[in-house]
């Protein structure tokens, strides 16, 4: 009952403030452009949609919940500019991926499983990870099944430890959890909750209605279940990947926004820093929130192509 009343906070904040723009601005990419241009791999659950864009060394953008590849289009074009490769899928349940029945399919097992087939089908034997929100459990997991794939390690404010983990819901399963989902579904509804996503997430939410529309539409079309799965499994019992995290010998930088209430490095910052042998030159705090892909991309680009030189 407590998830659900934060759950209905979470809407009524979101009605207070109206997006500042509906208009598309002139360089604007619109989400049917955005699908348009992603490819179809189909994984042994499923087809998920990717970015696959220019050449030279291959960088991935792993995405969290509730978004999905299109979290990165402002840095996609940025990175291929200047030299690479740039990979950015929608994770199963996500985006323009396909939205299985079930539930376990979308463990963190699963989905690193998934990750590693899409890049054996693309020919790619290691790349520049970077990852965001549970796509750091993803990332942990994909480790763990084989370490060797990822050559630099770029971690924005993701789920490392429990310390610093303060997602902004959390539910029970069953029948409260699976109207909340169902509610996502709802054009009013989900508009209220990214409203209140995006003002909790973002020093200043900027976002217009064609930025919303990608964050929007896979959740009319009633992708909800691997965020069922999260808020239900993942967020009550988050995984322990330290024992793992102590063993990588991976080049990492972090780039974290350090007003961010759902995920705050201070309490694990030294931890970190500790179990992957993080140089002090290679933290970086933005003055951001959680979705500082929206709010910082060119600064995020700018370090993370500083890192790989």
């Amino acid at each position: 009952m407590r998830a659900l009343l934060i759950f209905l906070c979470l809407l009524l904040l979101g009605a207070c403030k109206p997006y500042q723009s509906t208009t598309m601005r002139p360089d604007q990419l619109s989400y049917d452009r955005f699908r348009e241009s992603q490819k179809k791999f189909s994984s042994s659950e499923g087809t998920i949609a990717y970015i696959d864009k220019g050449q030279g060394p291959v960088i991935m953008l792993l995405h969290g919940v509730p978004t999905s590849g299109w979290l990165y289009r402002k840095m996609i074009d940025p990175l291929v500019d200047a030299g690479y490769r740039v990979i950015a899928p929608d994770m199963l349940g996500f985006g323009s991926s396909d939205s299985p029945k079930g539930y376990e399919i979308y463990s963190e097992e699963l989905h690193a499983q998934r990750l590693l087939e899409l890049m054996a089908h693309l020919n790619i034997n290691s790349w520049t990870h970077v990852m965001h929100d549970a796509g750091g459990l993803w990332t942990w997991e994909l480790l763990e099944q084989d370490p060797k794939k990822i050559d630099n390690l770029v971690i924005l404010n993701s789920i490392i430890y429990e310390e610093g983990f303060d997602p902004p819901i959390r539910f029970e399963p069953g029948f409260m959890a699976r109207t909340a989902m169902w509610s996502y579904r709802n054009g009013i509804t989900t508009n209220m909750m990214l409203k209140g996503l995006f003002k909790s997430g973002m020093q200043e939410n900027t976002l217009n209605k064609d930025d919303i529309a990608g964050y929007k539409t896979p959740l009319k079309e009633g992708k909800t279940r691997a965020m069922y799965y999260f808020f239900t499994q993942t967020c009550n019992a988050l995984p322990e990947y330290q024992p793992m995290i102590q063993k990588i010998d991976i080049p990492t930088t972090v780039i974290w926004g350090k007003n961010d209430s759902f995920l705050k490095l201070s309490p694990q910052q030294e931890a970190l820093a500790n179990d992957l042998n993080i140089k002090e030159e290679n933290i970086h705090l933005l003055d951001a929130k959680h979705f500082i892909q929206e709010e910082k991309p060119q600064e995020i680009v700018d370090l993370i192509t500083s890192f790989l030189r």
